[in-house]
């Protein structure tokens, strides 16, 4: 009988990933991932432990064991820390994407296989597909909830030890499954915060560990300065809200399209097609990963170049030993350096890699 440990968050997605897989026969265990504890409560809600209760609480109605793995010190090291250095140096990180590749199926994933486990389940809406000389990593059945783009940067050895018992599922199908099995959390809302750290806006934690540093906002169209910001780190392309410049007379709203780090400005321009900056028709893509076989000729495939954005056609070029130039059949807006970009065959998820020149 096979062994999987289930990443049990507390939340109802991996509740009933585990309960699917207890009653498909299988030999499970459930974890949660202690992975950041905020104990001073500087930064507000981050109940990590109410979701160890609630993680316990479900394995203790499906009958399974449950363990709680500290993996704090690897977090820091290669979530938290990438998250703040890649802010600082003037780019916008991922942390759930590479969430996903350094911790859960990372380290963790080592620490099952350690322990006598043989894959690792989590509450992802992907799916699986198993062939018999590979595993192909195919979008969720529920399209809104699909999770495929932040699994874009997993190695093909990862793949391999991962199980998605929920992926075939609809969200609302998934509810009636957790109410009709009692699980205490079923109606437990949707965590929206960063990966395992808690309920805790992005700008929240920047502002508590990024230093403020002051600057000027420019108009790209002609370099007027418009404004000050209190750091580039606390904005993203295509921001539209919270630039703390008024519109003009004729009602228009400005737009993050740049961020010049010589001078540290923050660079904007009225929402329009030909917005400087705004929209790119191509892009160089570094830190390439594939879950199968790498792309290695020139190919016309599909993208992702946001979570929740549909997927659109792409010419692919390999122009280095880890480096692919992506030109769009249609100019995407509000791409930025250090984001990913999923790479699809249909609903095949083939790989990803992240933005490194915006043309």
């Amino acid at each position: 009988m096979k062994r999987i440990l289930v990443a049990m968050s507390g939340g109802v997605d991996s509740s009933v990933a585990a309960l699917l897989l207890k009653r498909e026969g299988f030999d499970v265990e459930g974890a949660y991932m202690k992975n950041w504890i905020n104990e001073d409560n500087i930064l507000g809600d981050c109940p990590w432990q109410q979701d160890i209760e609630d993680a316990q609480a479900v394995a203790e109605e499906i009958g399974i064991p449950f363990r709680v793995v500290n993996l704090m010190k690897e977090y820091r090291e290669r979530i938290v820390d990438y998250l703040l250095d890649g802010y600082q140096s003037g780019i916008t990180p991922n942390p759930d994407v590479m969430c996903n590749r350094e911790i859960k199926f990372g380290v963790f994933a080592d620490y099952a296989l350690k322990e006598g486990f043989e894959e690792v389940a989590t509450g992802h809406y992907a799916r699986i597909l198993d062939e018999e000389d590979r595993k192909d990593v195919l979008e969720g059945q529920d399209k809104n909830k699909d999770q495929t783009y932040f699994l874009a940067l997993m190695k093909k050895e990862q793949v391999e030890q991962a199980r998605f018992p929920i992926g075939h599922l609809e969200k609302s199908e998934l509810r009636k499954i957790a109410k009709a099995a009692n699980l205490p959390n079923a109606e437990k809302k949707d965590s929206q915060g960063i990966c395992f750290i808690g309920n805790i806006k992005m700008q929240d934690f920047l502002n508590e560990y990024v230093p403020r540093n002051p600057g000027p906002i420019l108009r790209a169209d002609d370099g007027e300065e418009l404004g000050q910001h209190n750091g580039l780190h606390l904005f993203t392309i295509g921001q539209r809200k919270g630039i703390g410049i008024p519109s003009n007379a004729d009602f228009q709203n400005y737009v993050v399209v740049g961020k010049e780090g010589r001078r540290n400005a923050l660079l904007v321009s009225f929402e329009r097609p030909e917005a400087p900056g705004l929209y790119a028709s191509r892009c160089h893509v570094s830190g390439l990963s594939f879950l199968g076989e790498a792309i290695k000729d020139e190919s016309r495939i599909e993208a992702k170049v946001r979570y929740r954005d549909p997927r659109v056609s792409i010419q692919y070029q390999k122009i280095g030993d880890n480096e692919a130039l992506v030109e769009f059949e249609e100019p995407q807006r509000a791409l930025a350096l250090g984001q990913i970009i999923a790479f699809y065959d249909g609903e095949r998820l083939l790989g990803g890699g992240v933005y490194s020149k915006i043309d």
